[in-house]
């Protein structure tokens, strides 16, 4: 039995979609382990739907979640629709470097009144 080339081709394109599938798949399940060692409580977590909260407690047997996500408001979710573990990010602190190199000039989004010039027009006549 011959193979040709166009047989070949198509048999590693195959091959190599696999490869690909399977590294995905990797890659996914390492992140979900990363995620389940992460949710804890008293982390702060964001769910699939948005919900921004603390994870109060935690029951394995029913994959259940108490998340707070207000004081006095507490939500019972499903351990699955916890999306991430927010951490707090470092804000760097703005520092003023000099002045503007275009110094007067406006802002964005500033209007610029047209009758700058000290010069009014006459629009009234004289009946003299």
């Amino acid at each position: 039995m011959t193979f040709d080339p166009f047989t070949i081709i198509m048999l590693a394109v195959l091959a190599v979609l696999i490869f690909f599938m399977f590294r995905n798949s990797r890659k996914r399940q390492a992140d979900a382990r990363e995620l389940q060692s992460k949710v804890t409580a008293g982390a702060k977590v964001m769910t699939n739907f948005g919900v921004y909260g603390t994870i109060l407690s935690i029951d394995d047997d029913e994959n259940q979640v108490l998340l707070e996500t207000s004081p006095g408001t507490v939500l019972t979710v499903h351990r699955q629709t916890i999306a991430r573990v927010v951490e707090p990010a470092a804000v760097a602190p703005v520092t003023e470097v000099g002045g503007s190199p275009l110094e007067g000039a406006p802002e964005f989004g500033e209007r610029v009144d047209d009758a700058t010039t000290d010069e009014t027009p006459d629009t009234k006549k004289s009946d003299d």
